[in-house]
């Protein structure tokens, strides 16, 4: 019967897709009647569609009745009835005084194209790039689809395997400001500690936001600090909700990684499973809603040598994780020129990742409950909630916006497969280990309006007001309580001695003590200006400032300005240069824990302080303050041809007052060993403004879209080139002179490796008819990082091949498959025994899973 039913639907389809003509037409400016290239033509409620060529052209299969639904960058939305016409004329609106506008990142100007900003910005399609790769949430997406965008997962680094840190141009995490629909978005409670690129850094956790309910993001690379406020030195990430209504859309995905190459007990591992759902309706004549429900599961993988090889984890590999969110964008209009707004969504996602391998005659193991040794499992419950109200108005010419956003990024650790071996047999083997939270709380009024003023001025200003919270809570008592200590009597004197000496607390991830608990907040004030002047059809000035005020550390100004001159048709000279912030976040002003290593049998306890703690004050450790940049940029952008792009911009980028988690001192020290012994600590590290750095780049973008045949070729050639060095490392004055342990030459080379030196995509895409094929090679530059010997790990240069095949099965099914990572390329080897992870590769220019299969079957009613 099921065959009959398919049998039947199949040539329904074919009957349909024979009552299609061939529709020609062209997408203009409304205005300048000047052709827009790369606007998409859709047909409402199916999967066909085409965008526009160079010279504004496009041809596509329509029958009579179909709705066009037509979409370019700065223009409003223009939905038409196809008839029984065979071509049609098309003209798109700028997008000024529309509730509806569409947001460019980097502007308050509306109907500002990409190619026309004075700074570079990549505009992401998040719905054509999921149909390119098997990749299935936004930060893997955006690490193949964006050269100066990195991001890999991490294994064996405690709560960097569950939140994936992400860069832009190799500056940290949290260098990197994340809007959704141009509102900020609050950052992840996480802070990457132990083996991981990022160390010591805040970032924002993207894949929290599901794929499915992103129409595009918007990539600004370019310091944005006057524009946006803190966090923007590298630039900003602006994630842009699905508008669509009276549409529903469906994907199917599955993917599985090929692990023959270094598993005998089974030949694929890292099974994934996505199903998610988007749909929209109307409210009323011009409001509407959308929803987006998204369920993800993946399984681990386990890439460790064969049995009989040295090994030092017998589980090596990525998380296991299941997810399920819920995301909501709408806009209703209340009066002619007012309009009510809201979006937001939550995430819950539960991961489980291994630690390292607790062999059976180790210490911290006891054989009475793994007689052969044990791998703790280190788990988390992550739970994202964000939501974001407001009012946008027109009066008097000026749009007015005002917003509330608030956002909580919530961590919960357990720990299982696992003891605490000061219990001995009596052990549990699962623990509550405690965690974190974080919220943000928003509130900003914004206005802009256009002016009459030479080709044309456009002036914005507003203010918004933040809250910030930081909370740590205990784990149970057993997470990271030491059972063996007694009190003994030593030369007529009470002593703790440890009977023992075995480390307390959960194997894997000791949990966080009452001593460690925090609940800690701090307000922001910020205000800014905002203008651009087309000066004259050829040439644009803009300028920003911006006030900040925190209570934490005090106040902040930066400025920027930025400048194109068109040289020529087709031809644009860009410049930038702005001065930047990024405020220490209250991870890295509060964050503590204690966890206890034993040296030639005696126990240290060490101690990562509290950055306002008695420890840092006795230590001489300043207070954290903001980071300062400096940033400059310079490019062009041409069209030489109807259907060929390019774009070049070379970047420098100075930081100063860099914050990073220091090395490890302790009471062996000739300087601060007897302050340390006088707090009772063994050995402390803590959070500092220790470094300068500087970035030199250039990213180069090439696109070409053309006929080829009867379809549709585009190729992509993307490339980031980056250097980052660090100029200096300045101590508190009670450590100067011990700039190599303050900060080493190895955790140097994590910050240096943030991004690997060079990153080219060549993307070339062809659809015809009803089949499409997608190849990209990524080239993943050389990488270096020291092991714990301080000898170097060099990371040769690596190219993966990604293919993918697709097929309209009708107008509204789309199957797609293929496979990432086509030749099964892998980072180079590694000493397992001289790195954090303990496995036989690093998480450095590109995940360790190898070739990875899939396949996706998508809908569209």
């Amino acid at each position: 019967m099921r065959k009959l039913f398919l049998l039947l639907a199949l040539i329904a389809s074919s009957y349909l897709l024979s009552a299609q003509n061939t529709l020609s037409g062209t997408v203009k400016d409304a205005k300048t009647k000047e052709p827009l290239a790369g606007a998409s033509i859709n047909i409402k409620g199916t999967n066909q569609g085409t965008i526009s060529s160079n010279t504004g052209t496009f041809t596509l299969s329509a029958k009579k009745g179909d709705i066009l639904i037509i979409r370019y960058i700065g223009y409003a939305t223009s939905e038409i009835t196809v008839d029984n016409q065979a071509t049609l004329d098309i003209e798109l609106t700028a997008g000024a005084g529309n509730l509806e506008e569409i947001t460019i990142v980097g502007s308050r100007r509306l109907g500002r194209t990409a190619m026309e900003t004075a700074v570079p910005i990549d505009v992401i399609d998040i719905k054509s790039i999921a149909r390119q790769t098997g990749k299935f949430d936004i930060n893997n997406m955006l690490q193949f689809a964006t050269p100066s965008f990195n991001a890999n997962k991490q294994s064996g680094s405690d709560g960097a395997d569950h939140i994936d840190p992400a860069t832009i141009r190799g500056l940290g995490p949290d260098q990197t400001l994340v809007l959704i629909n141009g509102k900020r978005r609050h950052q992840s409670s996480l802070i990457n500690l132990f083996g991981t690129r990022g160390r010591g850094n805040t970032g924002t956790d993207l894949n929290a936001i599901p794929a499915g309910a992103i129409d595009r993001v918007e990539v600004l690379r370019d310091g944005a600090s006057a524009q946006y406020g803190s966090d923007a030195i590298a630039g900003v990430v602006n994630v842009i909700l699905k508008s669509s209504v009276n549409e529903f859309s469906a994907n199917i995905n599955s993917g599985v990684y090929d692990a023959k190459k270094y598993r005998t007990d089974r030949k694929y591992d890292g099974e994934s499973f996505q199903l998610n759902a988007n749909y929209g309706t109307r409210i009323g004549e011009k409001g509407f809603v959308n929803f987006t429900a998204d369920y993800l599961t993946n399984a681990k993988t386990n890439r460790v040598p064969p049995p009989g090889a040295v090994t030092y984890r017998r589980e090596f590999g990525d998380a296991s994780a299941e997810s399920f969110s819920a995301f909501f964008n709408s806009e209703i209009p209340v009066a002619a020129n007012t309009s009510i707004y809201a979006f937001g969504g939550t995430t819950h996602r539960f991961t489980d990742a291994f630690a390292w391998s607790r062999d059976a005659d180790d210490n911290r193991n006891v054989k009475e409950i793994y007689p052969n040794g044990f791998d703790p499992r280190i788990q988390s419950a992550i739970d994202d909630n964000s939501i974001s109200v407001g009012i946008r108005t027109m009066h008097d010419g000026w749009n007015i916006d005002l917003n509330n956003t608030y956002g909580k990024n919530k961590m919960h650790y357990y720990v299982d497969g696992t003891l605490n071996a000061t219990l001995l047999a009596k052990s549990p083997t699962h623990f509550d280990a405690g965690g974190f939270w974080f919220s943000q709380n928003t509130t900003s009024i914004n206005f802009s309006k256009p002016f009459d003023v030479a080709a044309g001025l456009n002036v914005a200003f507003g203010a918004e007001y933040r809250v910030d919270r930081y909370n740590i809570f205990a784990g149970e008592e057993g997470s990271w309580q030491n059972y063996g200590i007694i009190d003994t009597v030593i030369n007529n004197r009470v002593v703790k001695y440890d009977k023992l000496e075995r480390p307390a607390g959960s194997q894997g991830f000791p949990g966080f003590q009452p001593r460690n608990e925090v609940n800690a907040s701090r307000t922001n004030f910020g205000s800014y200006v905002d203008v651009e002047l087309d000066v004259s059809k050829a040439f644009l000035l803009s300028g920003a400032v911006r006030y900040e005020k925190y209570s934490d550390f005090g106040s902040t100004l930066n400025g920027k300005l930025a400048t194109r001159v068109k040289v020529a048709p087709g031809f644009n000279l860009r410049a930038s240069v702005s001065t930047g912030f990024r405020a220490p976040s209250l991870q890295q002003t509060y964050f503590n824990t204690i966890y206890t290593n034993f040296e030639q049998g005696v126990p240290i306890e060490i101690l990562l302080a509290n950055n306002l703690s008695t420890v840092t004050r006795t230590l001489g450790i300043p207070p954290l303050k903001e980071e300062k940049s400096v940033n400059l940029s310079a490019g062009f952008t041409a069209k030489p041809v109807n259907n060929l792009t390019l774009t070049v911009d070379g970047y420098l980028i100075n930081v100063k007052d860099r914050i990073v988690l220091t090395g490890t001192f302790d009471q062996s020290d000739p300087d601060i060993g007897s302050d340390l012994a006088a707090l009772g600590v063994g050995a402390a590290n803590f959070f500092t403004n220790a470094i300068d750095s500087r970035n030199i780049g250039l990213d180069v973008i090439i696109t070409h879209s053309g006929r080829l045949g009867d379809g549709r070729l585009t190729t992509t050639l993307a490339g980031n080139f980056n250097k980052l060095t660090i100029e200096s490392i300045h101590t508190s004055p009670k450590l100067v002179g011990k700039e190599d342990n303050y900060l080493s030459a190895r955790e140097k080379s994590f910050i240096i490796a943030s991004a690997p030196k060079s990153k080219i995509n060549l993307t070339v895409d062809y659809t015809i008819a009803k089949f499409s094929a997608t190849a990209r090679l990524v080239r993943f530059g050389e990488v270096t990082l020291l092991g714990y010997d301080d000898k170097p790990n060099v990371y040769d240069p690596k190219v993966t091949t990604d293919l993918t095949l697709g097929y309209r099965i009708s107008r509204n099914i789309a199957l797609y498959a293929g496979a990432d990572n086509l030749f099964n390329v892998y980072p180079d080897k590694q000493d397992q025994e001289n790195t954090e992870e303990g496995g036989l590769w690093d998480s450095v220019q590109m995940n360790f899973g190898g070739r990875h299969y899939f396949a996706r079957l998508s809908f569209t009613f």
